[in-house]
């Protein structure tokens, strides 16, 4: 099942939670996987590790181009990187606007635009939203909520300027994910699981199997998609 044999991909955020599961799964599908991560030390991976902070526009855009050249390509990008700020509007200010919208949308924009330089065709540009950016029941989650769906709409432009070279972009909106920083056992766990049609949080391994397909050469129709993986949270 090495239908990732010869291609490699890019992961942002990709040292724990969400984007660690989509790293070692497009490793074990056969692709040469490098992700970012912000801390100095990270848990072991598969995957070669750059250091770079999303909210640094340089970073990011360096991270892209040094993954290419290790690699001598790029054929995949995962944009999962993100900041999740919630709270009171009025607690919500300048500082915490900036950094959601650096990491959450300046982020993506810089690394898909670079990633693309380095794409032929088949390349593949998948990015990681929420399911806050279709439906919002709870208070406090406005700046994420806004960050998330200019995925979207980044993903929709992207889909038309790069479907003509044969590259396409998806988002892939998660719910709940049991991960260490929104664990199952959560204060807002029961509440959570009682508006969603399954009653329970995804495994990160779930997400990362959507992200693959995105990957892989079974989507090679579909682009300017977006898929709400969140167990019936938003129907």
């Amino acid at each position: 099942m090495n239908i990732l044999e010869g291609k490699a991909a890019l992961v942002t955020g990709g040292s724990r939670g969400i984007g660690k599961s989509v790293a070692s799964r497009l490793a074990e599908l056969g692709a040469d996987v490098a992700i970012t991560h912000r801390s100095a030390e990270i848990e072991p991976t598969k995957a070669l590790a750059i250091r770079a902070d999303s909210a640094d526009a340089d970073e990011i855009v360096a991270a892209v181009d040094e993954a290419a050249a290790a690699f001598g390509r790029l054929d995949i990008l995962v944009n999962n990187a993100a900041e999740f700020i919630v709270g009171p509007l009025e607690e919500l200010g300048l500082a915490e606007f900036e950094r959601t919208v650096a990491v959450n949308v300046r982020a993506p924009f810089l690394a898909s635009r670079s990633a693309a330089r380095h794409m032929t065709e088949g390349g593949r540009i998948i990015s990681i939203g929420s399911n806050v950016a279709v439906h919002a029941p709870f208070p406090g989650f406005t700046l994420y909520s806004m960050s998330k769906t200019a995925l979207v709409g980044m993903t929709k432009g992207l889909a038309r300027d790069l479907g003509p070279r044969g590259i396409t972009a998806n988002i892939v909106n998660p719910g709940a994910t049991d991960t260490d920083l929104n664990p199952a056992s959560g204060p807002m766990a029961e509440a959570i699981n009682g508006i969603t049609a399954l009653g329970r949080y995804a495994q990160p391994d779930e997400i990362a199997d959507v992200v693959a397909f995105l990957a892989g050469p079974g989507s090679a129709y579909v682009t300017g998609a977006s898929f709400n993986v969140d167990g019936g949270f938003t129907v």
